[in-house]
């Protein structure tokens, strides 16, 4: 029988995440068949008492990503589920955008949905992600599902998880929904460029290079770009493969992104795509090389939104550059609120600012996820990539490129990440006590320290330019420090505050500094 800690152990925020095989040193199986086919049993109790709803009324999407145990997942979990009397539906290979979308569509309408998949992790990981018509499910939802499957645990055995899913049940049906999705995201371009006079290769012309990272992604080059016209020639890494043999598949991994570079650079594409894992995240190369991702491609989906929505605010992680800001607030006339990091926490304030009648059409991290108000605040990268599409076509049917939105956005900076380990029992509170102290330093020092929904800002202006930020891991034993400077020299200068105001924390490992 699992523990009830070990369930516990299982939650990332409001996602669940795994060790599902072996193949890394030290890292042993904890997402196992067992405890997914109590998960699934959890998740179908929990959303009939959500929707107070019967069983022979529900019926949950089930759908994987590329990773090598989403194959073996899909069994207990759909067992898991069958055996509350819901129906389930095998979506098989698909996106997460596209299975809360499975919610959505008429065609479907779905009462839940749950998408396997551990994102960017490493080949030896994986999760489920839970949906509901409102959405992703929040942290708290994920904390109850995990209490109730260790219940259910008790109840169970491994033959329970491990038998063959009975295909010929009048409640097991299969579905292949990615085709639905892609289908829908051709409809939507093919309406943006010519809505009067329905074309069916509005794309033709075009050249798109697409890196899904041999993740879920490659649809979008088959069924979407070449579907309308598009060459899609020069895409790299389309096969599905969960061993991510070429590399990971994550636009912030500086190797993904000089993957996609160099393929859109050499096959003189109009743009280049890379997707994460599960399509929920992208980034893009411009036709002459610039990559935007981080700071530049919140900076150009904004840019894109901005002319509909005058004034409007754009909320962003805590980690986005006040050379953004001032691309926002000066350049596009938007305003820049610059929250807290996690994607369910940007998401979450962009509905609360809309809710209050503030229009705030986009939430983005630097991390690649990006939500927009009018797509469900789905953070959906093949939605967002549409966008981008649609830009770069009509912009070439005029004679230009889309590089002129973001022409204005400051590039120029020297960066870095630090990490410091925290060498206290009581990591959490020692946290708190050092934000604290470094926050009243910075002020003592006379440094401009912004009020900031995480951690402590400081920003430099004048003599050097840059910023940093000083912020506490949530869940493991680390402070986080981002610096960005101007150049190398401002970093350095930067750099040498930061160690200053640092000076005397004993429980802090800063040899990384």
């Amino acid at each position: 029988m699992i523990a009830k800690q070990d369930f516990l152990k299982l939650q990332n925020g409001s996602d669940i995440r795994g060790i599902a095989c072996e193949g890394i040193e030290g890292e042993h199986v904890n997402l196992t068949s067992e405890a997914v086919y109590a998960i699934g049993r959890a998740f179908a109790k929990w959303i009939l008492a959500r929707k107070q709803i019967r069983p022979e009324e529900c019926i949950i999407g089930v759908g994987m990503d590329s990773r090598i145990t989403g194959p073996k997942l899909m069994v207990p979990l759909i067992n898991g589920m069958m055996d509350e009397g819901i129906y389930v539906s095998n979506c098989g290979m698909a996106s997460t955008p596209s299975m809360f979308m499975s919610i959505v569509y008429p065609e479907t309408r779905y009462d839940a949905a749950c998408m396997i998949t551990a994102s960017h992790l490493p080949f030896n990981r994986n999760g489920l992600k839970f949906f509901e018509r409102s959405g992703g499910l929040e942290k708290a939802d994920i904390t109850e599902i995990l209490n109730l499957a260790s219940e259910i645990a008790g109840e169970s055995g491994p033959a329970d998880a491990e038998r063959p899913v009975d295909v010929n049940s009048n409640r097991y049906t299969e579905l292949e929904l990615i085709d639905l999705y892609a289908a829908n995201l051709c409809l939507q371009i093919s309406e943006a460029m010519d809505p009067e006079a329905f074309d069916e290769e509005p794309l033709k012309g075009l050249k798109i290079t697409i890196d899904a990272g041999n993740g879920a992604g490659g649809f979008f080059a088959e069924k979407v770009l070449s579907e309308l016209g598009a060459d899609v020639s020069g895409s790299c890494f389309l096969e599905p493969d969960g061993t991510f043999p070429n590399h990971v598949p994550n636009p912030e991994d500086p190797a993904a992104m000089q993957a996609i570079c160099k393929a859109t650079l050499e096959s003189g594409a109009d743009l280049g795509l890379i997707f994460d894992t599960d399509v929920d995240r992208m980034s893009a190369v411009l036709s002459d090389g610039p990559p935007l991702n981080r700071d530049a491609i919140i900076a150009m989906i904004s840019a894109i939104l901005a002319p509909e929505h005058k004034g409007a605010t754009i909320v962003t992680d805590s980690v986005t550059s006040e050379r953004l800001t001032d691309f926002l607030e000066n350049r596009l006339g938007l305003k820049h609120l610059c929250y807290m990091r996690g994607y369910k926490n940007v998401i979450n304030k962009c509905k609360e600012l809309n809710n209050a009648g503030i229009d705030c059409p986009l939430a983005m991290e630097t991390s690649g996820h990006g939500c927009i108000k009018d797509n469900y605040y789905l953070d959906d990268g093949a939605y967002l990539a549409v966008l981008l599409v649609i830009t770069v076509a009509k912009a070439k049917k005029r004679g230009g490129t889309i590089g002129r939105l973001v022409k204005d956005f400051d590039t120029s900076c020297s960066a870095r990440e630090v990490r410091f380990p925290i060498r206290r029992e009581d990591f959490s509170d020692y946290g708190k006590t050092v934000l604290e102290a470094f926050e009243k330093r910075a002020k003592q020092s006379g440094f401009d320290v912004p009020h900031s929904y995480e951690g402590v800002r400081i920003r430099f202006s004048g003599i050097f330019t840059g910023w940093l930020l000083l912020r506490a891991s949530l869940h493991d034993p680390v402070m986080v420090m981002n610096l960005e400077g101007k150049d190398d020299r401002d970093l350095e200068i930067i750099t040498g505050i930061a160690a200053s105001l640092l000076e005397g924390f004993e429980g802090l490992d800063l040899s990384m500094l």
